[in-house]
């Protein structure tokens, strides 16, 4: 894994940049798919990991959650509206966004909420490409992880700009982009995609977001 920002690094994955994991403080943010299990925790070995956190409730993000806290012992949180999901290994998504298979259903041991903290991050509420998708703000530096609010470029093609997920892949694109539209407002310095390299270019992600209609 290479260091990102002050407590903040990013596992190796690949292809590099595309299914992203990030280590912040001792949480784990996001676990990939269920392939990933291997990789993520060969590269926390012996590193100190308390809790793993999610920004969201999709099978790419929580796809090894059930294996890396059994292996390692370690409490999972989420989103308190992407709960229900996990614990039963769902996501919300499909026609008429039912409810469909998505990974090893896991218990949730804290439902995290607008305001809490997670390693010297706080947690914003950041609906719409799932139910209860989160992202995590550190003020001090700047350093933003926006999960898949947008995307760093497109994960289907490994290239491309800043960009909003594909409509069908959000529940509520609409609510998406307000949620998009909050981030851009916070200037971040540094922002952590769930897919996509990370961006130092704060006019960049802004440019992004209000090209969404």
């Amino acid at each position: 894994m290479h260091q990102l920002a002050d407590g903040v690094w990013q596992l190796r994955g690949f292809p590099r940049d595309n299914i992203n994991v990030y280590l912040v403080g001792d949480v784990l943010i996001d676990a990939g798919t269920a392939l990933d299990r291997r990789r993520i925790l060969k590269q926390l070995s012996g590193r100190a990991v308390r809790a793993h956190a999610l920004t969201h409730a999709h099978f790419d993000h929580y796809g090894s959650s059930h294996a890396v806290c059994t292996t390692l012992g370690i409490p999972m949180w989420c989103g308190e509206r992407d709960v229900e999901a996990v614990e039963a290994g769902k996501m919300v998504g499909g026609p008429g966004n039912r409810m469909v298979p998505a990974g090893r259903a896991h218990p949730i041991d804290r439902a995290l909420r607008e305001g809490d903290e997670v390693a010297g991050f706080a947690v914003l509420d950041t609906p719409g490409h799932s139910p209860g998708h989160l992202s995590y703000w550190r003020e001090s530096d700047r350093v933003l992880l926006c999960g898949d609010v947008m995307w760093g470029y497109n994960p289907f093609m490994l290239r491309g700009s800043v960009r909003e997920p594909y409509p069908l892949a959000s529940p509520d694109p609409v609510e998406n982009r307000r949620s998009a539209r909050r981030l851009a407002e916070l200037r971040p310095s540094l922002v952590l995609f769930g897919h996509g390299p990370p961006l130092r270019d704060p006019s960049r992600f802004a440019e992004a977001v209000a090209k969404l209609s």
